[in-house]
């Protein structure tokens, strides 16, 4: 199959540090190059991968001291994919709803990937301005917020099976990665670390239009002599970060579209505990993979317990369902039932009946 997959131009792909978006496209991207198909990928220069890369900027956007406007970058990639449209037969976007003007008139099969909040009310007008545009969310959840978007199916993100290794002993400090904005829940991870007397690592990065609340309200409580902050680390350091951890700590404040840290977590063995919002229900397996919480205190009755679970187990739910070959081969059956729909001129509701798909 001729694939084309069009990353957002912010970071690389994959991203050198933080970057959930771009670093399941590059997961998905290589995964299907291994199984042979010709895949070709529209993102920034400074990307790395086996598939054939087309770059419409020569440096991801977000670190680019020299770029005042994303969008005009975004615009011209989004010409470059219409421009090449015919040499594939499925076009895979993962830029929102950006390309849905160049897609809608496009004749070669498209879809999108949502990979993030849906909750925003001003999304209703794109979305009711273009109904036939196919969507694939990344948890059941994430749906909810717009349910008149013409989802053609679910998958969760995955990982390559031996991107991170099982760390069968428990470390000695709770963890926490991710961005620091209120709705992540470091400020709560804090507070549970301190009041359970363990200490708290917080790998995590502070964007441009975060660092009043980091001012504010977090960088005082990183003074604590249980609180360590390491910043940003890269997907090498984590292996180690996350695997020597006694369990991730997810005290999220938001509809979490997937929350891919979880499954990092997971595949090193460590389980997660994390607050039961978003896509929460449908990632943590309760009392094997971790604890779902909903209070600060049952958080801290969870650090208590999670030496009760077997990192052996929590891995194992990983490798049953979160690595990169059960993502791509969720994505080559929606891309054919995809393409068949265009062939055939038929509806995807309908096809997607008579196939049971995601």
């Amino acid at each position: 199959m001729r694939i084309a997959q069009v990353a957002p131009l912010f970071e690389a792909v994959p991203p050198s540090l933080y970057g959930g978006t771009e670093r399941v496209i590059y997961y998905l991207t290589e995964e299907l190059v291994k199984e042979g198909h010709e895949v070709t990928l529209f993102a920034s220069g400074d990307s790395v991968t086996n598939a054939e890369l087309v770059a419409t900027v020569g440096q991801s956007l977000r670190l680019n001291g020299n770029c005042t406007d994303p969008l005009a970058y975004h615009i011209v990639q989004m010409e470059e994919v219409i421009r090449r449209a015919d040499q594939f037969d499925i076009i895979h976007f993962h830029t929102d709803y950006l390309h849905f003007p160049f897609s809608a008139h496009c004749s070669t099969p498209c879809v999108t990937t949502l990979h993030g909040r849906l909750d925003i009310p001003d999304l209703q007008s794109v979305y009711r301005m273009f109904p036939q545009q196919p969507v694939i969310s990344v948890s059941d959840n994430q749906r909810l917020p717009l349910p008149a978007a013409n989802w053609i199916g679910t998958v969760h993100h995955g990982l390559p099976a031996h991107l991170h290794s099982l760390q069968e002993e428990a470390g000695k400090y709770l963890a926490f990665i991710g961005r620091i904005s209120p709705e992540k829940g470091v400020d709560k991870a804090i507070e549970i670390a301190i009041q359970a007397n363990c200490p708290l690592q917080i790998a995590a990065k502070v964007d441009r239009e975060d660092q009043q609340y980091y001012k504010e309200n977090i960088e005082h409580l990183l003074s604590h002599p249980l609180i360590e902050y390491v910043g940003e680390i890269n997907e090498e350091q984590k292996t180690s970060f996350l695997g020597n951890a006694m369990a991730l700590l997810f005290p999220i404040d938001w509809i979490e579209p997937f929350g891919l840290v979880m499954i990092e977590a997971m595949s090193c063995g460590t389980p997660v505990i994390a607050f039961k919002k978003g896509s929460v229900p449908e990632v943590i397996k309760n009392g094997v993979s971790g604890f779902m919480v909903e209070t600060q205190e049952e958080a801290l009755h969870a650090v208590s317990a999670i030496n009760r679970l077997s990192r052996r187990e929590v891995r194992r739910v990983f490798e049953e369902r979160f690595t990169a070959n059960r993502m791509a081969t969720d994505y080559v059956q929606l891309y054919e039932l995809i393409i068949a729909g265009k062939r055939n001129n038929m509806p995807l509701d309908l096809l997607m009946e008579q196939q049971q798909v995601l």
